[in-house]
């Protein structure tokens, strides 16, 4: 919400204001997990932006070039796949398409809706990327232990299933 649409919105006084749900206790783990989700993301996208720099990359020209690094995909199978809105990928996408990190195919499925692929020169800035992130991963991943990485990332995989039934 904007600051000018705050200005007209009629706020009425607190002691008129509706009194939240209490929290269980579920529902303040969550929010201390959501919380520290933003603490992490902040902490990641530091760390991705300085790899990226390896291979003259943003953060986000990586995440974009990662969702085609496998197969060829649509701007709304990667934005889904990347947890990006269709409108930043796509702005994002035409960038590295006029790099030539990327290029844009035919999509035998949709006329309109082409296919997004990886060139050699986008493949080779992620490779160049891979030198410094595989140290660093193989390094941060040590310090937290694999087995609490793979609980981390089976309890994010059962959030996202939820997050994603909530909204379907």
């Amino acid at each position: 919400m904007s600051g000018d649409t705050a200005e007209r919105v009629a706020i009425p006084p607190r002691a008129d204001w509706p009194e939240p749900e209490t929290a269980t206790p579920a529902g303040e783990a969550l929010t201390d997990v959501i919380l520290a989700t933003f603490r992490l993301n902040g902490r990641l996208m530091e760390a991705a932006q300085g790899m990226a720099a390896e291979g003259n990359l943003t953060a986000a020209w990586w995440q974009v070039i990662g969702g085609v690094l496998d197969e060829p995909r649509t701007v709304a199978e990667i934005g889904r796949r990347m947890g990006m809105t269709r409108q930043g990928v796509q702005r994002t996408a035409d960038l590295l398409t006029q790099r030539g990190l990327t290029e844009y195919r035919p999509n035998p499925a949709h006329r309109r809706a082409k296919l997004l692929a990886c060139t050699e020169a986008g493949y080779w800035a992620v490779r160049r990327i891979s030198l410094a992130q595989h140290p660093w991963a193989n390094r941060i991943g040590a310090a937290v232990g694999t087995e609490d990485l793979r609980d981390a990332l089976a309890t994010m995989q059962r959030l996202i299933a939820v997050l994603e039934a909530e909204t379907a």
